[in-house]
Order: C-alpha cells, then sequence, then structure tokens
C-alpha cells in the first residue's frame, strides 16, 4: 500500500480515465477484528457495481471491477491493513492507500477520483507529528486531537544511533576493565579515549542526521507542527542541530516510550490545540474580511466561476459534509444538482477542492462546527 503525500493526491487528480472507482473504508490491524473488512469492502464494490449499471453493461462493469474482486479475495493483504483503507481503479490503473485514520464508509463512480479524505488528513489544520527521541532511537508519530498513530519509517530513515556509530553500546568501546588486589574478585572500570567527549559527538551526530531526514521526509511533505517528545536534556541539543521550521518551541519533556497512546495524546494537544485554534481563527477572520471587500463568498455557484477562473486563492470546505452537485461546465463553472448515485457525479466539495488545487490555489478543511459559513465551503479571491 501507499502512502499518503501531496504527490499522490496530483496522480490522482491528473487520471483522466472515466470511470473512475474510489472507496473508502475502516481497517482493523488485528486479528479477529480484520476478518469483517473483506466483507465490507465486497459490500461497498456491490455499491459500485449498481451505480455502474445504471450506465454502463453488466460484462464493462465486471471488467471495471475484476481488480477491486481479487484484492477481496487477497488474505495477505487484508493481514496488513491500516486504520482506514482507499482503494482507486479505473481502467489500467489501480491504486491502494493505507490511512492512519478511521474513515467513514464511501463508495464513489464518478469521471474523477475522489481525494476529498486524502486531502482532508494532509490539509486539515490539526494535523501534527510527534517525534520520540532517546540516545539510542526515534519514533515517530502521526496524530490530531482524537488520534495517534505510530509511522512505518521509509528504509532509508536514520531510527537508531547504531546505524550511524556502528555500536550501539557506545560506552562500552571506551571502557576497558582491570582486575585489582590481585584476586580476581573484584574489577575497577578506568575510562580512556576520550569516552564523553565522543559519546557527545556521536549523540550530535545522531540527532542532527534525525533531525535533517524528519524534515525533508515528513515536515516538509506534510506541512504540519512538528512536536519534540524527550527528556529534558535532550531538547537543547536537538533544538540546537535542528533547521525545521514546523518543530515547534515548546515541546513533551518525558520519553513517550513511558507514557500511554491515550496519555501522550493529552499532553501533545495540550501543546497544539492553541496552534490549532489560531490558525482556524486566523482564516476565517481573514474570509470574513474577505466577504464584506467583496473579495469571497460562501455560495458554490460564485465559488465555481471564480474556482474554474483561478481566481480562489483559499477553498474552507467542510470535512463530512456532502453536496451532490456537478460543476457541468469547466469553462464557464456551471452547475447542476444531480444524484450521488449517478456515475458521473461526485460530491461538489471534493469537486471543488480539486479544481482550486490544480489552478494552484490553496484547500483547507474545516471541522463542521469550526466553518465560517452554513453552506459547507467559503473561498477567498484573489480579485
Amino acid at each position: 500500500m501507499e502512502r499518503i503525500t501531496k504527490d499522490l493526491i496530483k496522480q490522482l487528480l491528473k487520471t483522466e480515465l472515466s470511470p473512475c472507482l474510489s472507496i473508502y473504508m475502516p481497517a482493523h490491524r488485528i486479528h479477529p477484528e480484520n476478518q469483517q473488512d473483506p466483507i465490507r469492502f465486497r459490500n461497498l464494490v456491490k455499491q459500485l457495481e449498481e451505480s455502474l449499471l445504471l450506465k454502463y453493461s453488466s460484462a464493462e462493469a465486471r471488467k471495471l471491477l475484476e481488480p477491486l474482486e481479487t484484492l477481496a479475495d487477497d488474505k495477505d493483504f487484508w493481514n496488513h491493513t491500516s486504520e482506514g483503507l482507499g482503494v482507486f481503479c479505473a481502467t489500467g490503473f489501480f491504486k491502494t492507500v493505507g490511512l492512519p485514520i478511521v474513515v467513514a464508509e464511501l463508495a464513489v463512480v464518478a469521471d474523477s477520483f475522489h481525494t476529498k479524505p486524502l486531502r482532508h488528513y494532509l490539509q486539515s489544520t490539526d494535523r501534527y507529528h510527534v517525534l520520540g527521541l532517546s540516545l539510542h532511537d526515534i519514533h515517530l508519530y502521526e496524530g490530531n486531537q482524537h488520534s495517534l498513530v505510530e509511522v512505518d519509517f521509509h528504509a532509508d530513515i536514520t531510527q537508531t544511533r547504531a546505524e550511524l556509530t556502528g555500536d550501539d553500546d557506545v560506552k562500552e568501546k571506551h571502557l576497558t576493565v582491570a582486575s585489582y588486589g590481585g584476586s580476581g574478585k573484584g574489577s575497577s572500570h578506568h575510562g580512556h579515549g576520550g569516552y564523553k567527549e565522543e559519546a557527545e559527538k556521536d549523540t550530535e551526530r545522531f540527532f542532527r542526521a534525525v533531525a535533517g531526514e524528519i524534515a525533508e521526509s515528513y515536515s516538509k511533505p506534510a506541512g504540519w507542527p512538528l512536536i519534540l517528545a524527550a527528556l529534558p536534556e535532550h531538547h537543547s541539543l536537538f533544538r540546537k542541530v535542528n533547521k525545521n521550521p514546523m518543530l515547534l518551541p515548546e515541546g513533551i519533556t518525558l520519553n513517550p516510550d513511558t507514557l500511554a497512546n491515550k496519555k501522550l495524546i493529552e499532553k501533545a494537544w495540550e501543546i497544539m490545540e492553541p496552534e490549532y485554534l489560531k490558525k482556524l481563527d486566523d482564516l476565517a477572520e481573514k474570509f470574513m474580511q474577505a466577504k464584506v471587500n467583496g473579495k469571497g463568498s460562501d455560495d458554490y455557484k460564485e465559488i465555481a466561476v471564480a474556482a474554474v477562473e483561478g481566481r480562489v486563492e483559499t477553498l474552507i470546505i467542510e470535512s463530512d459534509r456532502i453536496i451532490a452537485v456537478r460543476v457541468t461546465n469547466l469553462v464557464t463553472g456551471n452547475t447542476q444538482k444531480k444524484d450521488m448515485q449517478n456515475p458521473k457525479v461526485d460530491d461538489l466539495l471534493d469537486d471543488m477542492g480539486e479544481l482550486v488545487t490544480k489552478m494552484g490555489g490553496h484547500v483547507m478543511v474545516f471541522p463542521a462546527d469550526r466553518m465560517p459559513t452554513e453552506t459547507g465551503m467559503a473561498a477567498i479571491f484573489h480579485y
């Protein structure tokens, strides 16, 4: 399975194959809970089939659904899932994406892939990373205010100090054991070779490598704040070598390995919540001011026209809302209400998010209770 990245979303948006089949569902990592996942997946495939048969023949529908049926029978696949699953299928195109969050069940047939849950994951303002750091190894977590999931590192990430020093037991390299008293009953340890100085250099090398790799492989692609969780004495050295602008000034001054997941979430959210609320308030206020100045709107017809003209600077969309409206003309921005069962119709909020992204605008996904409008969307225009 692939990871969620901005490049993956761009690839899905560029696909011009039609029809595009999209499935989202929650999944389970462990037995026996994961035994129900293939069954739920088949039910969603059945929904896709019902939608396809409104336009395509039975033979055409079966051909389109064949890769999905094969996946449903793949026992090994269902034993290695994450908290959520995204599957994208079209003629000659097939991708499965592991989601570290639980998502609602959804099956959509449309002219383009449904990517709002993926963009929600990357663009929501409550997302963050926690870096668990010790002298010997690291752990990275992805989270929001409700959950925290450990990341499976890329193969090229430095995960342990031993990978840099060649020996995890640094102290033993710089100590010798000598007998005393001539009896062999006791021994004394004599440090030499500049153990302390060399150990400090090794630690600095390790922290510097970790800081750079986390920044390039995780913070930069996701754009999320990074919270450092480490013993108090490790914070100052890590911050000294760190050049990652996403690292928050406040951190967790405890070893995360000693904290239960729920407690780690609480401590991380204590740090993140002020940042999160400020982002929401600032953007909502910016929209309200833009609307007063004639440079903002919450009317989907006006926003659709502005989107196709490339005038949308920032689009705010409601996370769990679905609007069965289709942009029927990508030149004029005309829209038309449709039935979601229609195999050419996707969620308007998803389509608008994709369109604004393609035109170079920014898209932010807000929870319903923080939306500055009642329509499910709000747009700030360039002009």
